[in-house]
C-alpha cells in the first residue's frame, strides 16, 4: 500500500511541473540503456517500503542541496510535502543540528546523509552503528542505497544542466547549501 501512495505522490509531482518538462527524459531518450537502467533503480526504490519515506525524503533533499541540484530539489520539496514533511523541516535543513524540527533519529538520518555525500564520505562507521540501533539491516540498506542514488541521480542531473520544473511552485523548498567543509 505504501508503494502505492508513493506512486501516486511521484505523479501529482509531475503533473506540477510548469516548465522545462522535457529536460531529463530529453537526455535520457538518447540512450535508452541508461534510460531503463534508471527506470529500474526508480522503480526499485520506489517499492522498497521498509524505511519511512519521511526519512528517506529527508536524507535525500539534504543530499541534493549539498550537490547543489535544483531540479532534485524541486521534485523532492513536493515529495517531502506528500510525505509529510513540514514546512519548518524544509527550512530548516541547512542548520538541522540545532532545530527542535526534527527528531533524533530523523537528525541522525540527516548526519548520515551528509557524510555519505561528503567527498571524501566521512565519519560512516559511528554514524552506521547508531542507526542500526533505530533501524533494521534491511532499513538501512534501503537508506543508503537511497542516498547513494540522490548523489547519482543530483550529479548526472546537473552534468546535463536539468533545470527545475516548479512542482513545488508556491510550496517551502529545501535550499542548495554548502558542504561541512565549506563554510
Amino acid at each position: 500500500m505504501r508503494a502505492l501512495t508513493r506512486i501516486r505522490h511521484y505523479l501529482q509531482a509531475v503533473q506540477q511541473a510548469k516548465r522545462n518538462r522535457s529536460d531529463l527524459f530529453g537526455w535520457l531518450a538518447r540512450r535508452p540503456q541508461i534510460l531503463l537502467g534508471t527506470i529500474g533503480y526508480e522503480t526499485a526504490l520506489l517499492f522498497s517500503n521498509r524505511l519511512d519515506p519521511k526519512l528517506k525524503e529527508l536524507a535525500e533533499l539534504k543530499t541534493a542541496g549539498l550537490v547543489n541540484c535544483e531540479f532534485c530539489l524541486d521534485i523532492g520539496s513536493a515529495l517531502a510535502h506528500s510525505s509529510g514533511l513540514t514546512e519548518q523541516q524544509l527550512r530548516d535543513l541547512p542548520r538541522y543540528r540545532t532545530s527542535d524540527a526534527y527528531s533524533d533519529l530523523e537528525k541522525l538520518v540527516i548526519s548520515f546523509a551528509e557524510a555519505m555525500t561528503a567527498t571524501p564520505a566521512i565519519d560512516l562507521a559511528d554514524l552506521r552503528t547508531e542507526l542500526l540501533t533505530h533501524l533494521s539491516k534491511g532499513q538501512f540498506a534501503e537508506l543508503t542505497a537511497s542516498i547513494a542514488w540522490e548523489n547519482q541521480r543530483a550529479r548526472h542531473n546537473q552534468g546535463l544542466g536539468v533545470r527545475p520544473t516548479g512542482m513545488a511552485e508556491g510550496m517551502a523548498c529545501a535550499i542548495p547549501e554548502r558542504a561541512a567543509n565549506e563554510r
